[in-house]
């Protein structure tokens, strides 16, 4: 368990939380996701139009570890992917949900022991710019819509080719830029306005979450931008495809 994290200063907007760096960013967001930990799952299919369980399971298609496999899902939170992640490795596979926030880890924990899958998915509480794993330990690591909130990005790629086997692949499925311009317009028009005032009225949220939701979109490198810092941290390939016009975007790196 990491220690009690203490809290940053408040921002005066939740857009400006997406600008910040380091531990101050990370504290605000951890915050952020804790006030809202118990009506996640519910607020991501509301707010995604249900959009999200299809983007996952076409990043699980992207997975070549076949059964019996080990992997790490970063940013686990509510446990969707680990439990997708489960499904395709097999009864033999071996499963590590880890996340920063332990709001979000418990309730994908209670999730985990619902379906009685204890005995093959782990939880973790963890940093994804310090994990605790030796060095190629994973066959697989992914991480959904995780790596935007990471204070140091560059530093938790290097983590993650550093736990991944010689040939291991890292997945990771992320908001990313629209690809056409009347997209991006409607994507703009939906995110910065429509999606916080369903947040505050229809999702109850009171944190900023679901403000510093797209402001934290459009500060995140774009396709090519996130393929060159994966490469940039060592790995060998990346390939990225689009879902939903570029909403959604997943990059697939190769060690």
């Amino acid at each position: 368990m990491v220690p009690t994290l203490e809290q940053p200063p408040k921002p005066d907007t939740a857009q400006s939380v997406s600008t910040w760096t380091g531990q101050a960013r990370e504290q605000a967001v951890q915050r952020m996701f804790t006030a809202i930990a118990g009506f996640y799952d519910l607020n991501n299919s509301l707010l995604s139009f249900g959009l999200h369980h299809h983007w996952k399971k076409r990043a699980m298609q992207c997975i070549s570890t076949a059964n019996g496999g080990r992997a790490l899902d970063l940013g686990a939170g509510t446990g969707d992917l680990a439990i997708l992640l489960d499904q395709q490795l097999g009864q033999t596979g071996q499963v590590v949900a880890a996340d920063l926030n332990e709001a979000m880890l418990r309730v994908g924990l209670d999730k985990v022991k619902n379906k009685g899958l204890s005995d093959r998915i782990s939880c973790f509480q963890m940093n994804a710019e310090h994990l605790t794993f030796q060095d190629k330990s994973f066959d697989t690591v992914t991480a959904g819509f995780c790596i935007r909130n990471v204070g140091n990005r560059s530093q938790a790629f290097t983590e993650i080719r550093r736990v991944l086997k010689p040939g291991g692949q890292f997945v990771c499925l992320e908001f990313s830029q629209p690809t056409t311009s009347i997209l991006r317009k409607l994507y703009d028009w939906y995110s910065f306005r429509l999606l916080p005032w369903i947040g505050t009225v229809v999702a109850r949220d009171g944190t900023g979450v679901y403000e510093y939701l797209p402001a934290s979109i459009r500060t995140f490198p774009d396709q090519e931008r996130l393929r060159e810092l994966l490469l940039k941290a060592g790995f060998q390939r990346v390939d990225y495809q689009n879902l939903s016009g570029g909403i959604v975007a997943i990059h697939i790196a190769v060690k």
